[in-house]
């Protein structure tokens, strides 16, 4: 059977563990192990993971030694991963009890692929789901697909074996970790979409991707984009010439624009719906 590692990148949400867990030890699927890398948090999520964890051989615990930041963290959760696929899950977070069993099917029903992802339920501080991400569709993956306007976000799920033919993770971002790994992943082949949510995203105050975080986020979407289009060796994009350094997120923005019209997503429609036939 596939082996999952989830992984989980912690600071601070100590608070919200116990439903991240307990979504995990309700998973159908019956191969998997959690990683989780606490990033030298400052509130008690140490001993709440501890207490939760420490008869279940399935989970295990590091720690950094310093406050190292999302890029760095990540990094390291995969460095201990074990596992056939990897997922991230955000310790705020929680899933489905179906969500691995789906997704590593997917993997199994298909040998090209290198990624699988879901739609997400929104929901409020509580966890209680109140209406699926609407942005989340099947892409038309191709050397021109930055997922701006975000097309997926969770849950997102990869082999390890792709992981590591990429560059991996940038442990020296701190913000749109998760769309740099996207974008190098899917260099590497196909993804599926599975139409079901299978991924609880909690809106809350506390958050780093709510609103007082949304700028600097905006600004590492653009450099992260930049650096695709370099790694890509793409010069020019919609007859515009792609920046030799980054200068501003505006203008990284700008030469994507025209995938946000409405004659471009038609298109990019049409393609994904003869690719399925």
């Amino acid at each position: 059977m596939i082996i999952f590692s989830v992984l989980i990148a912690n600071y601070n949400n100590g608070k919200y563990f116990k439903e991240c867990y307990d979504s995990l030890i309700s998973q159908t699927h019956g191969n998997w192990e959690v990683i989780i890398v606490d990033d030298a948090s400052t509130d008690d999520s140490v001993e709440i993971i501890q207490s939760l964890i420490k008869d279940d051989s399935r989970f295990r615990l590091y720690h950094n030694a310093t406050n190292k930041g999302c890029g760095f963290t990540k990094a390291a959760c995969m460095k201990y991963a074990q596992g056939d696929l990897c997922a991230y899950l955000d310790p705020d977070d929680a899933l489905y009890p179906e969500a691995l069993e789906k997704t590593a099917q997917e993997f199994v029903d298909r040998d090209d692929l290198t990624a699988v992802y879901s739609q997400m339920m929104l929901c409020d501080e509580n966890l209680t789901p109140e209406r699926v991400y609407a942005g989340t569709k099947q892409i038309y993956n191709n050397r021109h697909f930055f997922n701006c306007p975000i097309q997926f976000a969770h849950f997102f799920a990869f082999k390890k074996e792709t992981y590591l033919r990429t560059t991996g993770i940038n442990p020296n971002l701190k913000n749109a970790v998760d769309q740099d790994l996207y974008l190098k992943i899917l260099e590497q082949g196909e993804a599926k979409f599975i139409k079901e949510p299978l991924y609880l995203y909690r809106l809350h105050s506390d958050g780093i991707s709510q609103d007082n975080a949304k700028q600097s986020a905006k600004e590492s979407f653009a450099r992260v984009i930049h650096d695709t289009m370099k790694r890509r060796g793409i010069k020019t994009i919609n007859n515009q010439t792609v920046p030799e350094v980054f200068t501003s997120s505006q203008e990284i923005y700008s030469l994507i624009r025209y995938q946000t019209k409405k004659m471009h997503r038609l298109i990019s429609k049409i393609k994904v719906k003869l690719d399925n036939i």
